[in-house]
C-alpha cells in the first residue's frame, strides 16, 4: 500500500505493507540513514525519531499508525545548529556514537516540552534510551547545556521554538 507521510517539512509516499516499522521506510524507502536500527524490540531507542513532536521509537511504529509529522535527525535541523546539537558537541557526548541519533531525538522533544528541565525531567525522559558506552553523564549536561544555549540565544518567547 502506499502511504504519504510528512517527513522533515516534506510530503512523502512509501509503498510498503501497514505494518512495515516506521524504521525501515525511513532507512530503506526514504534513505534517511540517520535513524539506527539498534534492538528491533523498542528497547535501546536508538532509532527515536518525532512523530507529533514526541520522541517514539520508530522500530515498533507501523506506518500505517503514523497520522502526524515526522521528524528525523537529519531534520532536527539543517546544519547542526539545534542547541541539543550545538551541547553534544561542547560537552563532547559521543563515544561510539551509535545510540546518539536516539538520545539527541529524545533530547530535543523534553527540551521542547519541558525547556527548563529538572534532574527528574531529564531521568524520566531519558531512561528508556541505553547508550553501551555508559555517556550518561554527559548525555546530562549537554541537556543543561542545550536549554541554557536555547535560553540565551533567543528570547524566552522564542525559546521553546528553538528547542522545536
Amino acid at each position: 500500500m502506499q502511504y504519504t507521510l510528512t517527513v522533515n517539512g516534506k510530503k512523502q509516499t512509501v509503498d510498503v505493507t501497514p505494518d512495515t516499522p516506521l524504521l525501515w521506510a525511513l532507512r530503506d524507502v526514504l534513505n534517511l540513514k540517520g535513524t539506527k536500527f539498534g534492538c528491533g524490540i523498542g528497547q535501546c531507542r536508538a532509532c527515536t525519531v518525532h512523530v507529533g513532536g514526541k520522541a517514539v521509537p520508530s522500530c515498533q511504529t507501523p506506518v500505517a499508525s503514523v497520522k502526524e509529522p515526522v521528524t528525523t535527525i537529519e531534520g532536527l535541523s539543517e546544519n547542526g545548529t539545534h542547541p541539543v546539537q550545538q551541547a553534544w558537541i561542547e560537552v563532547d557526548v559521543p563515544q561510539c556514537g551509535y545510540c546518539q541519533a536516539g538520545q539527541i531525538m529524545a533530547a530535543a522533544a523534553l527540551l521542547a516540552q519541558k525547556p527548563k528541565p529538572t534532574g527528574q525531567d531529564i531521568d524520566q525522559a531519558m531512561n528508556a534510551n541505553l547508550c553501551r558506552c555508559g555517556t550518561y553523564l554527559r548525555i546530562r549536561q549537554a541537556i543543561v547545556r542545550a536549554a541554557a544555549i536555547a535560553s540565551q540565544s533567543k528570547g524566552p518567547a522564542q525559546s521553546a521554538a528553538a528547542l522545536r
